[in-house]
């Protein structure tokens, strides 16, 4: 395939879409946990807010600012992620890593929908932001966790 195919088939259809409608963007007034994530090799950012009660995201605000692959998997996230603990978040992010890596499934649902970005397994460039949203997410978890036992 040439380079220009394989750029083709990862940036489809279904990518472009997800990154043209990204829910829960912006920033909470009221936080319980934020954080902020770069991919250094792009330099693509993602700061998350979460409201966390009982275990749980009830409230959540993402500010991507990253390619369309990161904007794709941020969309996926955003869809899915009210309501979701720590544990399922790590799960998937752990599962999207594995999946990038080439060695793992499509992570499980409700996070199924990342299977878009199966044809970025080849560009090892792109994985860190694609696992932005995830790992930015757990970041702020981390950081409401640490505002409750102050």
């Amino acid at each position: 395939m040439s380079p220009e195919t394989d750029m083709i088939k990862l940036y489809s259809q279904k990518i472009l879409e997800l990154a043209a409608d990204i829910p829960h963007i912006g920033r909470l007034d009221a936080p319980t946990g934020s954080a902020k994530r770069r991919a250094p090799l792009c330099g693509s950012t993602v700061a998350v807010d979460l409201v966390v009660e009982d275990g749980r995201i009830t409230g959540f605000a993402q500010d991507v600012k990253a390619c369309a692959l990161g904007q794709a998997s941020a969309s996926v996230v955003g869809a899915h992620i009210i309501g979701r603990t720590r544990a399922e978040v790590e799960t998937a992010r752990d599962q999207l890593n594995a999946m990038l890596k080439g060695n793992g499934p499509v992570p499980d649902a409700p996070f199924d929908g990342l299977e878009v970005l199966l044809p970025a397994t080849e560009y090892k460039n792109r994985h860190a932001s694609i696992l932005l949203a995830l790992d930015a997410t757990l970041d702020a978890f981390d950081a409401a966790a640490k505002t409750a036992c102050a």
